[in-house]
């Protein structure tokens, strides 16, 4: 396979996605090369000259005024690895931590961080290796960079950390060893580069992007194919609706409604019917599902940008090395926020849907689906399991980057807590994914009970993908297996796209 070629300004969000599915190789593009040479050659002049320069030749932080003598400017880095290296809790997921260090090597690449190219044939050696450091998921709040978790990986480089690989714990020299190489010697600011930057925040919210628009696709299909299991109204789906608004998310999920709900028995069984109206979580679904398509359209863009951006402190620009904030993940934070906002709406709307469903909205089925009510209790429960997922994700969906804590005795007095919004991101996803699991099985079943009447060709592709995993049963069964199942096939958009 080829080496994806890493030079700070062509990563996209496809390529990392593509490497979640099935690992590739990545290398240091040569123009970067030759950029990250030049830079460090200015790093390494200030820090043998008599100007003070944040990170290279003072302490971080609150020290940042303390002068450090040229003798310790590589002391200074291996005790900032070191004492920074503070996570706390179970270790992140191996594929967030690959993807940081993917993202870490690339920010590099752009050659405004002042490190050797070594460094980055250093991370990459051990990401085509797979060999992962073990990287506590607490510890940061997303300004002056992710720096607790990024320790964790300078601390692997150094030789001093720990790594899984093949099902083992490597700790020390054993982990660069696994990837054929020597720990690393860390120069002027090359420490301080490693931690000072977004990439566990972004990794984080990147996930969090993924797994979000398999929810927006599950969330058209659930709706679709509850739509006609409540015999709603195809007319909210009309083109001339949604253009006449302009927006494009909406214009585009109402086309996808369309396309579901074609040609269908069901829809033309009740054309003449007197219900006037179908309530808003049926009626209004390409406005909502419409605003979180757009939702997720901004963080691609902020995400795909941030990808490729420096984002550590100082940074180096020819002769000049300024010190700014670009480590601060505020964007991150307020993507990964307005994510899961826009994922624990489309869990709530499922949760009504699943009520109507419930309800005897439509006259052919019974109240909760029971073949024999009140002797059975049909999808009573699965609801209230709905009801309990969704009210979880709502208190989850407060926004982290409205918060913030002071830090280094003030001197890092605003922070964005880009990595906790990214953690509620991912859990949201996963219980929204419950929910809308629930709604494919309750709505499969009500298409059940309703021949011999067939809703769209597309629909009941849907729905044999449905009953391939979960079979059809009329009596009182245990659902949580079921549920289970579906969630799993809406969280990897297998079901969507089948």
């Amino acid at each position: 396979m080829t080496a994806t070629a890493l030079d700070g300004r062509s990563l996209t969000l496809q390529i990392l996605a593509n490497d979640a599915q099935k690992p590739r190789a990545f290398t240091l593009a040569p123009e970067a090369r030759v950029r990250l040479g030049e830079s460090a050659r200015q790093v390494a002049a200030a820090a043998q000259g008599e100007a003070a320069v944040y990170g290279i030749n003072t302490g971080f932080g609150a020290f940042a005024n303390r002068r450090i003598e040229r003798s310790a400017v590589a002391a200074l880095q291996v005790n900032l690895v070191r004492s920074h290296a503070c996570g706390v809790g179970e270790p992140l997921p191996d594929a967030i931590v690959r993807r940081m260090m993917i993202l870490k090597a690339n920010s590099l690449a752009t050659g405004c961080s002042g490190v050797r190219p070594e460094v980055i044939d250093a991370i990459l050696a051990l990401v085509d290796a797979n060999v992962l450091p073990v990287v506590p998921r607490l510890g940061s709040v997303g300004a002056s960079g992710d720096l607790a978790p990024l320790a964790h990986l300078a601390l692997a480089l150094i030789g001093e950390g720990e790594a899984r690989h093949r099902g083992r714990t490597l700790t020390g020299v054993e982990v660069l060893r696994a990837a054929g190489i020597e720990p690393i010697v860390l120069e002027a600011k090359e420490g301080l580069a490693i931690l000072n930057g977004t990439q566990l925040s972004c990794a984080l919210a990147i996930e969090g992007l993924f797994a979000a628009q398999n929810l927006l696709a599950a969330s058209i299909a659930a709706g679709a194919l509850t739509v006609e299991a409540l015999a709603g109204s195809h007319a909210p789906f009309d083109a001339r609706i949604h253009d006449a608004r302009g927006l494009p998310g909406q214009i585009e999920v109402a086309h996808r409604f369309r396309t579901w709900l074609s040609d269908s028995e069901i829809h033309r069984s009740h054309a003449d019917c007197d219900r006037v109206q179908d309530p808003y979580a049926v009626r209004c679904m390409p406005q909502v599902l419409g605003a979180f398509a757009d939702t997720l359209a901004h963080a691609r863009t902020v995400l795909e940008r941030e990808a490729n951006a420096a984002t550590d402190n100082p940074l180096v620009f020819g002769a000049d090395i300024l010190s700014g904030g670009n480590f601060h993940a505020a964007p991150l934070g307020y993507v990964a926020d307005f994510m899961a906002i826009a994922t624990a709406d489309a869990a709530s709307m499922s949760e009504r849907r699943i009520d109507l469903l419930d309800r005897r909205v439509n006259p052919r089925l019974t109240m909760f689906m029971a073949d024999h009510p009140g002797l059975e209790s049909g999808f009573m429960i699965a609801h209230v399991s709905a009801a309990a997922l969704a009210s979880s994700v709502k208190a989850l969906a407060h926004p982290a980057s409205v918060d913030s804590i002071p830090t280094s005795a003030g001197q890092e007095d605003h922070v964005s807590m880009a990595p906790w919004a990214g953690e509620k991101l991912l859990t949201i996803c996963e219980r929204t994914a419950a929910v809308l699991g629930i709604e494919f099985i309750a709505a499969a079943h009500a298409i059940d009970v309703m021949p011999p009447l067939h809703t769209s060709a597309k629909l009941e592709a849907l729905h044999a993908r449905i009953r391939e995993r979960v079979p059809f049963r009329r009596e009182d069964h245990r659902l949580d297996r079921d549920i289970a199942a579906m969630q799993e096939l809406v969280r990897t958009g297998a079901l969507a796209a089948a």
